[in-house]
């Protein structure tokens, strides 16, 4: 393992920035909605844009155990079994296609499709509408777009987010519920990024390893906080953090 470690040849500031970022990631997962878009930034700036989202992919996966894991209890199924068959079908488009899109093009594009998901949303609350959106095709269009940007770029937080939020599910319904989904998401991910990407090996896991302990204290963290804030604030929290990503996204 320290072989593989010691092949980066990172230096002390960059471990000290990978640990923030696991950090990060812990915090997210357990719902500090959002945060982690600055993660894949940071990530790509050490190792590149393609072999960053191998190492982050099993950063994430042990960061959604900790939040399924506190949070199992109020997950709320139905609204995961709408979205993955089709966010499936969007993992195999991205997989298919990742290399072709342009990723400037790609991210203008997924921005633009977050800020208009919030301004309906917000449209709606404005209005005071109660009901619960139910257009027939609304989980097959966000699970494709969330299937799709997850695969090619670890970018499908926002989306998933907005359409959840949607939803008016409560604080912790929102939370386990998106950690479950982004847990199934996630596992599908791993067979394209070992073998067809082969962007995952024993050397990046041995990284990914290595920074455990920052995504085990960002969790915590993570839990701490949330449980601190109320559901309004928390609700209000998500949106404001969820703009940004789509105007990070765009520029």
């Amino acid at each position: 393992m320290w072989e593989h470690l010691l092949s980066f040849e990172l230096l002390p500031w960059q471990w000290g920035l990978l640990f923030v970022c696991a950090m990060i990631v812990g915090m997210a997962k357990t719902g500090v909605a959002g945060i982690y878009s600055l993660v894949v930034i940071m990530l790509a700036w050490i190792f590149g844009g393609k072999s960053s989202t191998g190492i982050l992919l099993p950063i994430l996966l042990m960061a959604d155990v900790f939040g399924v894991t506190f949070y199992r209890r109020t997950v709320q199924w139905h609204y995961i079994f709408r979205l993955l068959p089709w966010a499936l079908v969007g993992i195999g488009l991205g997989t298919w296609l990742g290399e072709s899109i342009s990723d400037a093009l790609f991210k203008s594009i997924m921005g633009v499709v977050i800020l208009f998901g919030i301004g309906v949303m917000l449209w709606m609350e404005i209005r005071g509408d109660k009901e619960v959106p139910n257009f027939p095709g609304l989980p097959m269009l966000v699970g494709l777009i969330g299937g799709f940007s997850t695969m090619v770029g670890n970018a499908a937080g926002a989306v998933i987010a907005v359409y959840f939020l949607a939803m008016r599910l409560p604080k912790n319904d929102y939370i386990g519920t998106i950690a479950v989904f982004f847990l199934t998401v996630n596992l599908s991910k791993l067979p394209s990024h070992i073998w067809i990407w082969e962007t995952i090996s024993w050397r990046t896991l041995s990284l990914d390893l290595a920074l455990l302990p920052g995504i085990a204290a960002g969790a915590f963290l993570g839990y701490w906080i949330v449980k601190k804030i109320s559901e309004k604030w928390y609700r209000r929290f998500v949106i404001g953090v969820t703009i940004l990503s789509a105007l990070f996204l765009i520029f």
